[in-house]
């Protein structure tokens, strides 16, 4: 265990989270201004209207989740052995060159050389994960990834607001000032960003024999309950390709959405996760147990898709918002247990098999939804059905329900905090807290010895 007291741990624990938290916002906020405007530009350089822009957006979403395939474990195992920083400083310095070359880009081929250069670097989440499972011991992880997740909800508050009113000016204005978000975290990381990983607890060596796609799924494979969570996963990460791969075109054609109206719903959505992620996440796990906030988060998702797929007006579409913000509550447990089940010194290698997880959705979930969304709405189909491409999300959720309920059944119950330890939760207003904690030069990181 930890030996310095508990007193003199929390504040560098905090200040820690604090630093990762403010890298992940940045970098959301980079994501989130440009989510308005890339289709848009992909129409715009592709031409042939809504239908053949989105089977490009499925072709660019496809090579980029290709190349993040091959590249995922490489970044996990990298970060195994040099450490978390120097990869997330290497993710942010290429997120910024991809927003440049967006915003110059005169063809499609340039868009399609800047999604192959992001997929190589692109890392800053799935190695932020294993920072938080470096410096949180096991109890608190799901609070932990909660309070991360509050990161992803409060940059789509902001973003896509700001990027749809700046799209409103100029299509390619928002990728100059989300160029220019993610240098200004390459440069925060550059002075402030700490390393979480001590040289005691890498790996000896460059575990390049297991930096591949399929040798980093050896270890998903070597403990049962993380690798049925991991098909859990891959079902939540191809469900969630509708909304990054066809929701902008799909509000513009069934509720006449532009960027505008499109960033405002998106800040919407980002306000309700926000709140999810930071007021019932920490508070709910520790209360009902990290298996039952899963399966209810899995739940609402599976409602979400429903409502937005079934929805003939934006107002009804509007209400399964909240809906897809409850499904958030579903992530952190499935993180919190999967990192208890590996030793520390495989937790950059954990997410890296995550990352390909992921991306090994995106090779096929953007191109399914696009053409079936394309396919729904083509004047050639004998059938009119827009929101089939959310029913289908609908039933990959269902599925991924199911499948979680099983694996869980005998997970065993989260460690209780020792003597004198206050039970993790999280407090309404610590996300701001914790920005403010930033400030502190103090160094917030020390090893602790009871991480799984």
């Amino acid at each position: 265990m930890d030996p310095s007291p508990p007193t003199a741990a929390a504040p560098r624990h905090r200040a820690a989270l604090a630093f990762i938290y403010v890298t992940v916002l940045l970098d959301m906020l980079a994501y989130g201004i440009i989510i308005p405007v890339l289709p848009h530009l992909v129409e715009q350089l592709a031409g042939g209207g809504i239908a053949n822009a989105a089977w490009w957006v499925g072709i660019f979403s496809t090579v980029f989740a290709i190349v993040q395939f091959v590249f995922a474990p490489v970044q996990g195992a990298l970060s195994d052995r040099y450490g978390r920083r120097p990869v997330i400083l290497i993710s942010n310095l290429g997120l910024a060159v991809d927003f440049v070359v967006l915003a110059l880009a005169p063809a499609l081929w340039l868009l399609f050389l800047a999604r192959i250069l992001l997929g190589m670097t692109a890392a800053s989440f799935s190695t932020a994960n294993a920072y938080i499972a470096d410096i949180t011991p096991k109890e608190k992880r799901a609070a932990a990834f909660g309070i991360l997740g509050s990161a992803f909800g409060l940059g789509f508050i902001i973003g896509p607001g700001v990027g749809g009113f700046l799209g409103g000016i100029a299509l390619r204005l928002p990728f100059w000032v989300a160029a220019a978000l993610a240098l200004c975290n390459f440069l925060y990381g550059c002075f402030i960003l700490p390393e979480s990983l001590p040289k005691e607890r890498r790996t000896a060596r460059l575990e390049l024999h297991s930096a591949h796609p399929f040798g980093s799924l050896k270890l998903l494979r070597s403990h049962p309950q993380v690798l049925g969570l991991a098909v859990v996963l891959f079902l939540v990460y191809l469900a969630h390709y509708v909304l990054q791969t066809v929701f902008v075109l799909y509000a513009d054609y069934r509720y006449h959405w532009g960027p505008q109206a499109v960033g405002y719903v998106l800040m919407l959505v980002g306000a309700c996760d926000g709140a999810v992620q930071a007021l019932l996440t920490g508070r709910l796990a520790p209360r009902f147990g990290e298996r039952r906030v899963l399966l209810a988060g899995m739940l609402f998702g599976v409602g979400a898709f429903l409502v937005m797929g079934a929805a003939d007006t934006g107002r009804v579409f509007l209400l399964g918002v909240p809906l897809l913000a409850l499904w958030g509550l579903a992530m952190p447990p499935i993180q919190s247990i999967m990192t208890q089940q590996v030793d520390p010194s495989e937790q950059g290698r954990l997410q890296g098999a995550i990352g390909s997880l992921g991306s090994f959705a995106g090779i096929f979930g953007p191109y399914l939804f696009a053409q079936i969304f394309a396919l729904s709405i083509a004047p050639s189909s004998p059938v009119h059905l827009p929101g089939v491409a959310f029913a289908l999300s609908a039933a990959l959720m269902l599925a991924g329900l199911v499948i979680a309920a099983r694996v869980t059944r005998r997970l065993p119950p989260t460690a209780a905090p020792t003597p004198g330890e206050a039970a993790p939760r999280v407090l309404p207003g610590e996300p701001l807290a914790l920005l403010t904690a930033a400030a502190s030069p103090e160094h917030p990181l020390k090893p602790k010895e009871d991480h799984p």
